[in-house]
């Protein structure tokens, strides 16, 4: 795991970010507008899903240790616009209040906890932020006026991707390998992928060559390992393939 942000610095994020959504969300044409980053779905989709997701994990962190996650809030979601963003905020509010009370080392339930990021508040927290983040890239593409992410958030966003959708203890299918991740801004990782899982770090500054890499500012490598950007908008080298195979991937743990 990369340093560790401070759990304030976190809460202070999703509230940024969020903030930053509802501003793409009332910018954009309307409701219906489609989301080209998430095909199939509109815009009031893109708001109900990370607002129910807000609620979700508010639900999970006040649960505390637990083997399961709590059913997601069934309850219907308002379609006109101010309604709608009303109930985003509330949705919002509702996980920075459960992330304050738990403090950040509350343990909980957490799909990852088999890999890097820890199941407790803080990674909760770190998840949500990068949630957001990328939620808001989808919502203003929606509104067509995409605007630059912070770059110490995105770096932030890479490892954070790594750590908790490419992190696992169930051994990789396909040859050894591995995979090196450059920001133009100064910051590189290396993913291990090999019988006893895949595990990323900071790339140390004697790494042995990879089995393909990828070079792009941080908010490219984010938005590439989100789905939104393919290899062909990185500067790549080596066998892409591992890329696809990585892709293609779904470990059960």
């Amino acid at each position: 795991m990369t340093d560790r942000i401070e759990y304030s610095a976190l809460l202070r994020l999703i509230d940024e970010r969020s903030a930053a959504f509802r501003s793409a969300v009332a910018a954009a044409p309307g409701l219906d507008a489609p989301v080209p980053s998430c095909p199939g779905w509109t815009l009031f989709d893109l708001v109900r899903h990370l607002g129910t997701g807000q609620r979700w994990w508010a639900a999970i962190v006040a649960a505390g240790p637990a083997e399961a996650p709590p059913a997601k809030d069934a309850a219907e979601v308002p379609r006109e616009p101010e309604a709608l963003l009303a109930w985003y905020t509330e949705s919002n509010e509702l996980l920075l209040s459960a992330l304050r009370a738990a403090g950040p080392e509350r343990e909980c339930w957490a799909w990852w906890a088999a890999g890097v990021s820890p199941a407790n508040s803080w990674g909760v927290a770190r998840r949500r932020v990068h949630e957001v983040l990328v939620h808001t890239y989808d919502a203003q593409l929606a509104a067509g006026a995409v605007r630059p992410m912070p770059a110490d958030v995105a770096i932030d966003g890479v490892a954070e991707f790594l750590d908790t959708c490419n992190s696992t203890p169930e051994a990789w299918p396909h040859e050894p390998a591995s995979i090196h991740y450059h920001a133009t801004e100064g910051r590189s990782w290396l993913l291990t992928l090999d019988a006893t899982g895949a595990w990323p770090a900071p790339l140390p500054a004697d790494a042995a060559p990879a089995s393909a890499s990828a070079t792009g500012t941080a908010e490219q490598l984010l938005l590439f390992v989100w789905g939104r950007l393919t290899l062909s908008d990185l500067k790549t080298e080596g066998d892409q393939r591992v890329f696809e195979r990585l892709i293609a991937w779904e470990p059960e743990e």
